[in-house]
């Protein structure tokens, strides 16, 4: 694996270093084999990138997302599906039920580092594209449905960029859902204060009270439903069932809309 330290994004190893660690513990709650690889083969302390509350929070969002999108396959065996803004996360192996289409979609400096790591699969392939401009969607195929997964990205978009990938989905495809990742106005106002993007050089973008302010920015938008990591998180431990009577509010949430044209 020809790749070195330099080549990962700061917040691309936060889940990368969490997911990591998981596998390695022998009562891990998700197993990410190319993660541990990629962190072993870097052979850096990337511990500052796991600390517990952003340990336990991206457990909860991939586990939460796998079964959401598992749901929805289920419902839709053939979709097109898109992981939008992919970095390093490996989804298709997660939920493949053997006749969905794949694209793991990125800008181009990163789909070129995943390239170091991954390679085209039967039905997942990799593209380079950018969450703010549709271009890239023109020579998709087209599907009965599509389910675009945007997690981990549009947390560091502006309010005005939020929109503008809004738009761009609902312009590009005819019918489809989003699952979406969503943080809070308070995490908007202290990235300073988060517990593994403070040693990044990352700030949040536009937070919400409710994924329903998306519909003010798309309103060909539908709200589906919206679910806090608490929800995962305090099932495992005392700190994490705190957490979620503490920080009710503060938490990320999974939210997913559809539209049809």
């Amino acid at each position: 694996m020809d790749l070195k330290f330099g080549n990962i994004q700061e917040t691309a190893l936060i889940p990368l270093a969490i997911k990591a660690s998981e596998t390695a513990r022998s009562n891990a709650r998700i197993k990410d084999l190319k993660a541990k690889e990629i962190i072993d083969t870097l052979g850096v302390d990337v511990s500052k990138y796991d600390p517990f509350l952003s340990h336990e929070g991206v457990i909860a969002r991939t586990i939460m997302f796998r079964e959401e999108l598992k749901k929805l396959i289920n419902k839709y065996p053939n979709a097109l599906c898109i992981n939008l803004g992919c970095g390093f996360d490996d989804k298709f192996s997660q939920v493949d039920n053997g006749s969905i289409t794949w694209y793991d979609v990125d800008l181009p400096d990163q789909i070129a580092v995943r390239r170091k790591v991954y390679e085209d699969r039967k039905r997942c392939t990799m593209l380079d594209g950018n969450a703010l401009e549709g271009e890239w969607t023109k020579n998709l195929p087209r599907s009965n449905m599509n389910i675009i997964v945007m997690e981990g990205v549009l947390e560091y978009f502006s309010k005005e960029q939020v929109k503008t990938c809004l738009n761009m989905l609902c312009n590009s495809f005819e019918h489809g859902y989003l699952l979406a990742e969503l943080h809070s106005p308070f995490m908007e106002k202290n990235s300073k204060h988060h517990d593994a993007v403070k040693n990044t050089n990352a700030t949040f973008g536009w937070g919400t009270k409710s994924g329903r302010e998306y519909l003010k920015l798309e309103p060909r938008l539908t709200y589906v439903s919206e679910r806090s990591y608490n929800e995962e998180m305090k099932k495992y431990t005392l700190r994490g069932k705190l957490f979620a009577i503490i920080g009710k509010k503060l938490n990320n949430r999974l939210a997913v809309f559809k539209w049809r044209a």
